[in-house]
């Protein structure tokens, strides 16, 4: 864990390597750490490709997180590996749905998940980095989105589809409002903030452009603390919303 925080890894990574090394630990029947070799790395990948038949890209992740647990947990040689069993990616055309299907799905979506796949399709996010988003990110004079910290850690901006413009406009009014009632609460510590900023600006977790602009609707209760802060909108919750309108779009 220490290893990953200090080279500042999502935490998705960290939970993904996590289970792929505990797996690995499965397979090898709780091996002593000394006795581990690059030798059981290959058979564990022959394993998942042979027996378990599992997707290229899951190969990919689990070669990566061992790589990285020999590497920077063990501080050992990881070995040569071209030889291992690894199944090859499959070439696929991905299916892009037409505006006038984007339109039918939008009607059966209510706010605010309408608004994150508009901006999903508008300004091509991912999804996590929709659901991160903080008032600080948008600039409405300029009519850009700058996207902090995505896929490989790099900054992008893009432009602000002027269709929508009025709706992301109104959801900052609903974040403004949420934001005050926060401040009423009396066990409020604020919004969730990445530790070094918190420690570096003390009062941001409190300040507007620091609030998710897709706020839970609940506040989260934080045992450490003894108080409550604000989630941002689950990544589950616009998977599910979204899944239920594409069905009912037909």
């Amino acid at each position: 864990t220490d290893e990953i925080k200090v080279r500042h890894y999502s935490p998705k990574t960290l939970r993904s390597y996590s289970v792929w090394v505990r797996k690995f630990q499965f397979f090898t029947r709780n091996k002593e750490i000394r006795d581990i070799s690059s030798t059981d790395v290959k058979e564990y990948m022959k394993f998942l490709a042979v027996r378990q038949k599992v997707s290229a890209s899951s190969q990919n992740q689990a070669f990566n997180a061992l790589l990285f647990f020999f590497r920077h947990v063990l501080k050992r040689d990881f070995g040569d590996h071209s030889d291992t069993v690894r199944a090859k990616r499959t070439k696929y055309i991905p299916v892009v749905m037409s505006k006038e299907e984007i339109d039918a799905v939008l009607k059966h979506l209510s706010p605010p998940y309408d608004l994150v796949v508009k901006l999903l399709y508008g300004c091509g996010l991912r999804l996590f980095e929709c659901v991160k988003l903080r008032v600080a990110n948008f600039n409405f004079d300029a009519g850009i989105l700058t996207v902090h910290d995505g896929k490989g850690k790099k900054d992008r901006t893009v432009p602000l589809p002027r269709s929508i413009t009025k709706e992301l406009q109104a959801q900052l009014e609903q974040v403004r409002d949420v934001h005050q009632q926060d401040l009423a609460e009396r066990d409020w510590a604020g919004t969730f903030l990445d530790h070094r900023l918190e420690v570096k600006y003390k009062n941001a977790p409190r300040e507007l452009i620091w609030q998710w602009f897709f706020p839970a609707r609940t506040l989260t209760f934080v045992p450490q603390e003894k108080r409550k802060r604000r989630y941002h909108l689950h990544e589950t919750h616009v998977q599910k919303a979204t899944k239920q309108a594409v069905t009912r779009a037909r």
